[in-house]
This record gives structure tokens, sequence and C-alpha cells, in this order.
């Protein structure tokens, strides 16, 4: 079951975030009011993962995400954003954050967002000792119209890149949800069509899509995902039968946008963890390149 770390300066939000949590069944909270009594309780009980706000005294949200990727670079974060803060939180991704949830969106997507990280990053030990020992992949995947197998693919997705030297596991979970962000952008704005400057909250946005998944044309559409995978690189081509993904027509304000559109969050998350991201909308792909971050070493040790 996930261990989960609440850091938030404000009584109230650790009360909301908490509460949200715990109903999940099998989720252990535990709690810390600043990032430097939150690196303190990691050094003794190790959680799964950290959600932590990112405006608080002594050690703020941005500084615990670098923190954490010195020192214990296995446990992801969750950063949960104010309104006026989306600048700072696209900081924290470029330096090791694995997602973030707008405050006022906590209800709606911050168990999702838990559980999904936390199902990407607990990979099998066994799973990871083999892929450890891959050398390099080519392989495709093609999904029809249900994306109910995007998520299980990403699980594919963080085995492989076992074989890219990294640096640490949280790297690897990352560039795993940035895929996916890459997925789902081919299915909600491809193969759906739906519009990128769309006016949609994020309820009204799910609702919309899920209609237009039962209409024809996009429920004879499919999206392949082509993987690249060695020692040096990772490459990820993501191809959709939809019309092109034109990104000139995001708003100019995304990274605000976004706050309060979680849809619109992956084109705030993919190029921050991403090395090269090209969207090509004649030839209807997605690019997303990763390469290694240390040379490649065959006597790799299996930890």
């Amino acid at each position: 079951m996930p261990n989960v770390l609440i850091v938030d300066d404000s009584g109230i939000d650790r009360a909301l975030a908490g509460g949200l949590l715990e109903r999940e069944d099998d989720i252990i909270l535990s709690f810390a009011t600043n990032g430097r009594e939150a690196l303190d309780q990691i050094s003794s009980t190790r959680p799964d993962l950290v959600v932590s706000d990112l405006q608080m005294p002594e050690m703020n949200g941005l500084e615990l995400v670098a923190a954490l990727r010195e020192e214990h670079p296995s446990v992801p974060v969750i950063i949960m954003t104010a309104l006026g803060s989306e600048k700072i939180a696209a900081e924290a991704l470029k330096i090791g954050a694995s997602g973030y949830v707008p405050k006022a969106s906590l209800s709606s997507h911050l168990p999702q967002a838990v559980r999904r990280l936390f199902n990407a990053s607990h990979a099998d030990r066994l799973h990871s000792r083999l892929f450890h020992s891959l050398q390099d992949l080519d392989c495709r995947f093609r999904l029809q119209n249900d994306p109910e197998l995007i998520s299980p693919l990403v699980d594919r997705v963080q085995e492989v890149l076992r074989c890219l030297p990294l640096g640490d596991e949280a790297e690897r979970v990352r560039v795993a949800v940035a895929v996916g962000h890459g997925l789902w952008i081919a299915h909600h704005h491809g193969n759906l069509e739906l519009a990128l400057s769309g006016p949609w909250t994020d309820s009204e946005f799910q609702e919309v899509a899920i209609k237009q998944r039962m209409e024809s044309p996009a429920t004879e559409r499919s999206i392949e995902l082509h993987t690249v995978v060695n020692r040096e690189q990772a490459t990820f081509t993501i191809s959709h039968e939809g019309a092109g993904i034109d990104v000139s027509r995001l708003p100019p304000d995304l990274e605000s946008q976004a706050a309060d559109r979680s849809w619109l969050s992956g084109f705030v998350m993919i190029p921050a963890i991403m090395d090269e991201v090209s969207y090509s909308p004649a030839e209807k792909k997605i690019v997303l390149v990763k390469r290694a971050v240390e040379a490649p070493d065959d006597d790799l040790e299996l930890s």
C-alpha cells in the first residue's frame, strides 16, 4: 500500500489533501509543515511519494524537489499549485517534480494523480533486474479507440526505460508519465479533434471527450506508439489518425491556463521532462526524445 507524505504549511490545506486521500482505502498518510521537516521524515520513514505545496517557510516546495533529487532520487513528488504559481510549478517539473495538481481541482485530480504515480513507480524488482539487462528495443503498439489501454502501455514504457541510463528511478517515472501525456494528447486533440483553445473546464472536457469517442470517425481511429530505446537515448513516436495538432493554437498564457484546465498540463510537462519535443501536424505525429544522462555502462550494478 502507498505511503504518502503531505507537505503544506497550511493546516486547512493539509487536512483537505489528507481527507481526499483517506478515501482511498489502502493509502497511509503522514504530514509535514515545510520542506525541512519533510526531509527529516523521509530519512526515517521513506514514503512511496510526496505531495507538496510550493510556497512554504524554511524550505519551499521548489527547494524540496531539488533536495529530494539529490538525497532521495527514488521518491517522486507531486506539486500542489495555487493560482499565480504556474511558472514556479513549471520550474519544479524541470528540476525533478513528477507532476502537479492545481489546488483549485484537488478533489477531482489529486487521488488519481497519486494512484497513477504510485503505480508507475512501484515496479516489480525482478522486472527491474531483467530490463536493466536490455541493450536495445524497437517495438510498436497500436491502440484502437480504447483509452483504458494507455495506462498499461505507460507501465511497459517505464520498464523498457531501464536500459537507458537516466540516473535514478524517479526520472524513469517522469519520462514514462510524459509519454503518457503524449498519448493522451494524440487521443484527445488528434483522434477526437478537441480544440487546443477550447473553453472547457476539466469536467466539461471529459464529457465532450466521452461523447466524441463514441461517434464516427473517432470510433475507427487508432494511436500508434513506436518506441526505439538503446543505451544512448529513447525515441517515442506517437502517431494518430485525426486532425494535425498545431501547437501554435495553444493559449499564449499556457502555464496559467493549465493551472485551471488540467487537460492542458501535458503541453507544459512534456517539454519540461523531455530533451526534444516536436509536433508534426502534416504527418500527424508527436516525437519525444530523452537522452542518457551518463555514459552507457554494460557493467551497470543491479539494485
